[in-house]
């Protein structure tokens, strides 16, 4: 009996490396890695980690990302930094919330650090906002070699009413490759809903989405995105609204892996460029380190994206749209 189930190890082992053989290369010897051979079977990317590999060029990623406490503190911390910069680079336009320094260099100095790999990001930054002495504010940063902003569409709200603690920060953008009038155009609505009246400002976020589709500058391409410390399931009168579709579903967006706080809302009847792909970076896996020092050295948000077609309208014959959501 011993000396059966020793043969079946030694067969299985065999096995194992004739299937590693066939179908895989060492990519290196100093930082080992499997990559598939010609026709063999694709290694599994891990889920959260980082987004996957796009299946096309004609697609671009949307982030939005709350860096707690965003401020010169931070900024001073070299190995913090560069973890941001890396996280920024693997998206085109990047939704910021929380930028908390009285410097104004600091978001210069930090694209400047993006940039330092030869890549080109610019910015975009609105006004200190809250009604405390603890004033925010909101940015994009985005990849001008497939996104550009046009900077006369680009405002922070007026609320007359006082209903959020900071007005949001509207983008316009257009993605670069195809033609202009074929190119996919968005509106972005960064936003940071305040943790101690969470109800009554995601209920205030359809007039948002409202008022930004009824701005004048006829687009319908309207993605709301940020923190608004709220789940898909308590988005409120946000979450009625018809067609309205979230990325992010039943998946934890803090970085302690028990909350999910962030998301990106669109309608999903005029958006119809989103390819359905979105996911939650886990930072913890991507850069192997303790949840512990993730959440008090970078932040206690994780990065989140969704994916959609440079093509305005979607291209269809690669380009799949998810379903809109349930109302609730």
């Amino acid at each position: 009996m011993r000396k059966a189930r020793l043969l079946l190890i030694v067969a299985a082992i065999i096995g194992a490396a004739f299937y590693v053989h066939r179908n895989y290369e060492f990519d290196g010897l100093q930082n080992i890695s499997l990559r598939p051979r010609a026709g063999g079977a694709a290694p599994t990317q891990p889920a959260g980690v980082e987004p996957p590999g796009r299946e096309a060029q004609d697609t671009i990623r949307v982030a939005s990302f709350n860096i707690q406490v965003f401020g010169t503190a931070k900024a001073n911390k070299p190995e913090v930094m560069s973890i941001l910069a890396e996280v920024i680079r693997s998206f085109d336009v990047v939704a910021i919330q929380e930028i908390r320094s009285k410097d104004d260099t600091l978001l210069p100095r930090f694209v400047e650090l993006i940039n330092a790999t030869g890549v080109r990001y610019d910015y975009a930054i609105g006004p200190r906002l809250g009604r405390s002495n603890s004033k925010e504010q909101y940015a994009f940063i985005f990849n001008t070699a497939t996104i550009e902003i046009d900077r006369s569409g680009t405002y922070t709200m007026a609320d007359p009413k006082d209903l959020l603690h900071r007005e949001p920060l509207v983008g316009m953008f257009r993605c670069r490759g195809p033609a202009t009038d074929r190119a996919f155009t968005f509106r972005l609505v960064n936003i940071h809903t305040d943790p101690d009246e969470v109800k009554q400002e995601v209920n205030a976020l359809d007039d948002v989405v409202r008022a930004v589709l009824a701005d004048g500058r006829q687009e319908d391409d309207v993605i709301l995105l940020g923190d608004l410390n709220a789940s898909e399931h308590e988005l409120g009168e946000l979450g009625q609204m018809s067609g309205i579709t979230w990325a992010i579903a039943d998946t934890p967006t803090n970085t302690k892996g028990t909350k999910s706080y962030d998301n990106i809302l669109f309608l999903s009847r005029e958006t119809n460029e989103y390819t359905g792909r979105s996911g939650v970076v886990d930072m913890v896996r991507r850069f192997n380190r303790e949840t512990d020092w993730i959440y008090s050295e970078v932040s206690d948000h994780l990065p989140i994206w969704a994916e959609f077609s440079i093509h305005e309208g979607g291209n269809r014959g690669r380009v799949a749209t998810k379903p809109a959501a349930a109302k609730q």
